[in-house]
């Protein structure tokens, strides 16, 4: 019954699991040749799709998707989406973000896959799909991964080696899991760089790093000052009174140079500023920008 069951499935999800290295790509091509092979590659209506219940990833970025289905509109679905037959119509097991881009182009109908998997199979799909292919916000890649580790028992060396990730990767994303709910709001919100989340997360009382994580929104903290004041000995800085009307579309951009050059970044104005201590940290932020200084 088992045997029949894994070749019905094709390359199944153990088959995955047991490789060295997890690729979730080269797992849907092998489901994909095999339903073209066997001419089971179905168009099924739009409407009648539902999300994959066990889907992670709480958010999509806007602009990614009407790229996608500008894409779509000019070339089609160039890869079927995978589901499962249910009550009423379909769930999505994977191709969640081309489903969603099928019906911002104005689709009727996508071509399907359908597999037999189950409720846990779909979750542990859908956990690897998001982990490998989508630009998740620190807090859903923290989740999905404390997911698969609970649901395969890996440990994080063994998670890191099957997903191609460092071990110290795995254990930073890992520890923001334990910040308070309102400063993971900040984190999945990208008010609050990965550099500072990292930071706060290492961080035992909760208070402090409530106080510290609405310092780096208002005042725009630097990841410098925020691993000084880290330590319980330190006293937090006195409150500014003037807080800064920064854009958000400016904020996101700022917390990226953040986490690229890891000291303060101001963005207004139609200007940036990069703040540096020294000559030292000055070339070494040259360097990251690709700029060469030629020795007199």
């Amino acid at each position: 019954m088992e045997n029949s069951k894994k070749k019905a499935l094709g390359k199944g999800l153990e088959q995955l699991f047991s490789n060295q290295v997890i690729d979730f790509d080269d797992f849907e091509q092998g489901i994909v040749e095999e339903a073209e092979a066997t001419k089971d590659i179905l168009e099924i209506d739009v409407d009648e799709i539902r999300s994959n219940p066990y889907q992670p990833r709480k958010t999509f970025d806007n602009e990614s998707l009407n790229e996608l289905a500008k894409s779509i509109k000019e070339y089609g679905i160039v890869q079927p989406i995978i589901v499962k037959k249910s009550i009423k119509g379909y769930e999505l097991i994977a191709g969640e973000r081309r489903t969603k881009a099928a019906k911002i182009a104005g689709l009727k109908k996508i071509p399907a896959i359908i597999k037999d998997f189950n409720d846990e199979e779909m979750m542990e799909i859908a956990l690897i799909e998001n982990i490998q292919r989508e630009n998740l916000n620190p807090i859903d890649e923290a989740t999905c991964m404390s997911n698969i580790i609970r649901l395969r028992g890996y440990t994080q060396e063994e998670f890191a080696e099957k997903f191609g990730k460092t071990r110290t990767y795995v254990t930073n994303i890992l520890g923001l899991l334990k910040l308070p709910d309102n400063v993971r709001k900040l984190v999945e919100n990208r008010a609050i760089s990965m550099s500072h989340a990292r930071i706060l997360s290492k961080m035992d009382d909760d208070e402090r790093i409530i106080a510290l994580a609405n310092r780096i929104v208002t005042d725009g903290m630097s990841v410098h000052e925020l691993e000084l004041l880290s330590n319980p000995l330190n006293e937090l800085p006195k409150k500014r009174t003037k807080k800064r009307n920064l854009d958000t579309e400016f904020r996101i951009y700022e917390n990226i140079a953040i986490d690229k050059f890891n000291t303060k970044v101001r963005i207004g104005k139609n200007k940036i500023e990069i703040y540096f201590d020294g000559r030292e940290d000055l070339e070494r932020i040259l360097e990251l920008m690709n700029v060469k200084v030629e020795d007199e």
